[in-house]
């Protein structure tokens, strides 16, 4: 059988490990011998699962969504991460890394952010403990998420744009890093996703996890059995995807399928899908698959989605495409667009455009009609209503009104 967790080194796989600025050795080598015994410690998991339900108000809902059902053919339900607090999955992680930050001594948190989601659910906890929070987002980002810049002000984050490259997501993680190599010793960054040096992409899985842990024990309630027939979920860097997955990686009775930002086309040069497009390469830390050019140099990520459009994929998620356990869909805008809208219609559930782009995949999947079907709605789409707006033409039917 398969194991697709990492190893003692930090690999999985081919994919990983840490490739880290000098200064920033002692820092992350010190978290590395830290973060599971942290994380394991009875003090530790009783105050995060106690915030999780307190605060973040889990377990999300397993809702069975029957006209998605109807129109899909199998019986769909929904994950629904879009009602947490702070409107998305992020939160999860951000808990757990404050809480790991604070038993580590660390008093300056910074942060990066491309939908806004990640540095928002920071702030949030960084308000909630009482420490200096910045978020580093590019300035593209910084203008089409206007509202969840506010949201990050509001709760007494400083929030930098980042005008290098393409003022998106890689640039804010390339930024924020920068800051980290400034001030190693008292600062903690709180990475978003399953990227970054090890053992950042197994920390922010297994705080991610708490997903699949709730899907099992909700599906037994439901349906008799602890496991679906299909797992789908949006992928950029990965830590929805993780969370969704990560109770079922090596249970071979469910089939795994990951819908990356295909912009305007996998083929085109406008476009996030690195698992259809990247080859191996290092980035912000971790060896994983990488768009690229033949001179090593990493080329910009194009989607609707800011919180899609980074040019390369957590190693975990690198390492399972790679072996075939997962089955990766590129989604192009005009399909999220259009999912987005039918979901919205169908089951008045407003998704964030990265959710948008799992419910597009679930038309390019023939299902049977008993085939159990959970999708992780990674967000709500509060933040995205004037990019649906704008681009509501995409939409066919759904946007006629």
């Amino acid at each position: 059988m398969q194991n697709y967790q990492v190893d003692e080194n930090g690999f999985y796989g081919e994919f990983g490990g840490a490739y880290i600025p000098e200064i920033l050795y002692a820092t992350v080598e010190e978290l590395r011998r830290s973060y599971r015994g942290i994380l394991e410690s009875a003090d530790f998991q009783e105050t995060y699962h106690r915030l999780l339900r307190d605060y973040v108000g889990r377990p999300s809902p397993l809702y069975l969504a029957k006209r998605m059902s109807e129109r899909y053919g199998c019986q769909l339900y929904l994950k629904r991460e879009d009602l947490n607090h702070t409107g998305a999955h992020k939160i999860n992680n951000t808990v757990g890394q404050i809480l790991l930050a604070q038993r580590m001594g660390k008093t300056r948190i910074t942060c990066e952010t491309g939908a806004g989601q990640h540095g928002v659910a920071t702030a949030t906890v960084c308000a909630l403990m009482g420490l200096r929070c910045e978020v580093f987002m590019g300035a593209t980002d910084v203008e089409r998420q206007h509202t969840n810049v506010e949201r990050m002000r509001m709760l007494g984050a400083t929030v930098h744009p980042v005008r290098t490259g393409n003022m998106t997501l890689s640039d804010a993680c390339s930024e924020a890093i920068r800051d980290w190599c400034c001030h190693p010793s008292d600062t903690f960054y709180i990475v978003g996703s399953t990227m970054g040096p090890h053992p950042y992409p197994d920390l922010v899985a297994r705080m991610q996890s708490v997903i699949s842990a709730e899907i099992k024990e909700q599906l037994q309630e439901q349906v008799g059995r602890s496991y679906p027939d299909y797992l789908v979920a949006c992928i950029g860097g990965g830590s929805n995807a993780a969370g969704t997955i990560y109770h079922y990686l090596d249970d071979e009775r469910v089939s795994i399928v990951l819908a990356e930002a295909g912009g305007h086309g996998w083929q085109t040069n406008h476009t996030a899908a690195t698992l259809h497009r990247g080859t191996p390469g290092i980035l912000h830390g971790a060896k994983m698959l990488v768009m690229q050019d033949d001179d090593g140099q990493i080329e910009e990520a194009f989607t609707i989605s800011a919180g899609l459009d980074y040019p390369g994929v957590g190693p975990m998620h690198c390492n399972m495409a790679q072996k075939g356990r997962t089955r990766v869909l590129s989604i192009n805008d005009d399909e999220a667009i259009r999912a987005g809208y039918e979901l919205t219609r169908l089951e008045g559930i407003i998704p964030a455009i990265e959710s948008a782009h799992a419910i597009a995949a679930l038309g390019k999947v023939d299902f049977k009609q008993d085939d159990v079907v959970v999708l992780t709605v990674s967000g709500r789409g509060d933040k995205d209503v004037e990019t649906y707006l704008k681009n509501k033409q995409m939409a066919g039917e759904y946007g006629d009104f």
